[in-house]
């Protein structure tokens, strides 16, 4: 593992544990402009990867949830940043169902060479990059390589979709699979279901920003074997962050 990534894993936790403080306590939630909710706990993790992001690498530029984002006219020139979700998942914040997570993610060409996904209440990570493939750990146990096949649309498959997000799209798309369980989960964790092969698609409709899915599709991409990488169709730093719909695990 590079020094590198190892920094950004320290980084990670340390965010994770301080949204904990207030997980615990409980926070006040406010409203941003476009009426999703925000907490202590969201502000909190992001200046703890923020100041840990630009003591590590000063010379390339982030993208925060918690930030304002700069325009294209600047960004477009950018061949490599880092994005930044720094809490999550802040509706299972906020529930208290322990799905949220704390993901930090490294672009470069419009794809993630480098991925943390860490999952405070549980104590549980994951990470990856295209130099070492996809791993998981959980708590103290060492860390294990973790893998995914492309699903196989001719036989029954177990989908994983958001418990905050569904669509009539989804409904729709489901009438043409042959669906053997349908499970809920919330944030990044999808991703990383699919990518350690306990569910085989992730479709996902419904908007969602680029740094809500960064970290967790790199997780995703370097779960498959033999040192390849899955292709999937989400591209990064366009002039409009919102993503379209994508399915994740074909």
């Amino acid at each position: 593992m590079s020094s590198m990534l190892e920094t950004v894993i320290e980084i990670a936790v340390k965010a994770g544990k301080a949204t904990l403080e207030f997980y615990h306590e409980g926070v006040e939630v406010n409203l941003k402009e476009d009426q999703s909710p925000i907490t202590e706990a969201d502000l909190a993790s992001h200046h703890i990867i923020a100041d840990g992001i630009k003591n590590l690498d000063p010379e390339t530029p982030f993208i925060s949830e918690e930030a304002e984002v700069p325009d294209y006219e600047i960004r477009q020139h950018w061949a490599k940043f880092w994005i930044i979700d720094p809490l999550d998942g802040t509706k299972e914040f906020i529930k208290r169902n322990g799905e949220y997570t704390i993901n930090i993610a490294l672009i470069e060409d419009r794809m993630p060479i480098l991925g943390v996904v860490y999952v405070p209440v549980q104590d549980t990570l994951y990470y990856a990059s295209k130099d070492v493939g996809a791993w998981k750990k959980e708590g103290d146990s060492e860390a294990v390589q973790i893998f995914s096949d492309p699903a196989d649309r001719s036989q029954p498959l177990k989908i994983i979709s958001s418990r905050s997000h569904g669509s009539d799209k989804l409904a729709e798309f489901l009438k043409d699979i042959q669906v053997e369980e349908h499970v809920f989960a919330g944030s990044s964790l999808k991703f990383c279901l699919v990518a350690e092969g306990k569910a085989d698609i992730y479709p996902r409709f419904a908007p969602t920003n680029e740094w809500d899915v960064a970290a967790g599709d790199c997780v995703y991409r370097y779960s498959a074997r033999d040192g390849a990488h899955h292709h999937d169709e989400i591209k990064y730093n366009k002039p409009n962050l919102l993503n379209d719909g994508f399915v994740i695990g074909f």
